[in-house]
């Protein structure tokens, strides 16, 4: 009785440690598919999975153009960018808020539908059914400042479906600001010198002469001063355009199909054909009428009747 004992307990320790070999031997497969499933895809899994991805990212409408610096050059920042959006009119409201969060302002929001296509058909009961293709399309221009650019451009990427065109440009127009400053220098020389000749004396002409190019230099100061101010403010604030596009929808409205409306209500086949008759007969006494106001030309048809009658017997009785 003990032997058996003493074997069935031997062969369950066996057992056991045969189960922890399986485990042990199990472990590192494991492992190698979990390390499998954690490991970054392939690279053209990774292509696939870029090209299927909806939207626009930041890093499309970032550029070093509206970004860069330099103490001694003044830029002035244009961008466009031409996109498609799910909807123009919230995209659009979307830019104007987003503009004013970066501390600019609306210039232009313009948007308009193009009809493409129209078909009709009678639907009954003085109905038609009319399907439009229609497509929406929005052009804002924006002005927001120049350090801002970049942030704006990359806060409304995520309101774009696909990016069609962009473009930055970043003139440096120091030499226009130089040219801007000289000229309201000279300006403000020029008026100098006449106010000089003008408190000088002299003949009364030449005083007018000098008031009206004094006039004239103020005038040109003032412009000048205008200039500048252009100027610094086309560098102060970047000028962005942007156009959105939306996808081709269609449009389904019942209209009142004013030709079966009027069919079925006009008059019916007699009416329309006593009508007829008596259109026919006031026609026809309008012409007796047209006719009588030619009686002279009838007496004259009727002499030359006569005469030729006349003519044609004198023969005949010789």
């Amino acid at each position: 009785m003990l032997a058996l004992l003493f074997l069935i307990a031997s062969c369950s320790k066996r057992e056991m440690s045969s189960h922890e070999a399986e485990v042990a031997a199990a472990a590192p497969a494991m492992d190698e598919a979990a390390d499998a499933a954690a490991a970054p895809a392939p690279a053209e899994s990774q292509e696939t999975s870029a090209l299927q991805a909806p939207g626009v990212t930041a890093a499309q409408l970032a550029s070093d153009v509206v970004v860069q610096t330099d103490p001694q050059r003044r830029f002035i920042r244009t961008a466009q960018a031409d996109f498609q959006v799910k909807d123009v009119y919230r995209t659009a409201l979307a830019i104007e808020d987003e503009v004013a969060k970066q501390g600019g302002f609306v210039v232009d929001n313009d948007i308009q539908s193009q009809v493409q296509r129209v078909q009709s058909r009678p639907l009954g009961n003085g109905k038609r059914l009319e399907l439009a293709e229609y497509r929406l399309q929005g052009a804002l221009t924006v002005r927001v400042p120049s350090e801002r650019t970049q942030v704006f451009l990359r806060a409304i990427a995520s309101q774009m479906e696909f990016l069609d065109r962009r473009h930055f440009t970043a003139r440096d127009a120091q030499f226009d600001l130089l040219r801007q400053q000289l000229a309201r220098q000279r300006a403000q020389d020029e008026q100098q010198e006449l106010g000089d000749a003008v408190q000088g004396g002299g003949k009364l002409g030449d005083k007018a002469d000098a008031i009206h190019a004094r006039a004239e230099a103020r005038t040109s100061r003032d412009e000048a001063v205008i200039a500048q101010k252009e100027f610094e403010d086309r560098v102060a604030f970047s000028t962005i355009t942007l156009s959105l596009n939306q996808d081709v929808q269609v449009r389904r409205s019942e209209r009142v199909d004013v030709d079966a409306v009027f069919r079925d209500n006009g008059p019916g086949f007699f009416r329309q054909l006593g009508d007829a008759l008596a259109v026919g007969w006031r026609g026809g006494l309008q012409a007796v009428v047209a006719l009588a106001t030619l009686w002279p030309l009838w007496l004259v048809v009727l002499a030359m009747v006569i005469g030729w009658r006349r003519w044609r017997r004198k023969p005949a009785a010789r």
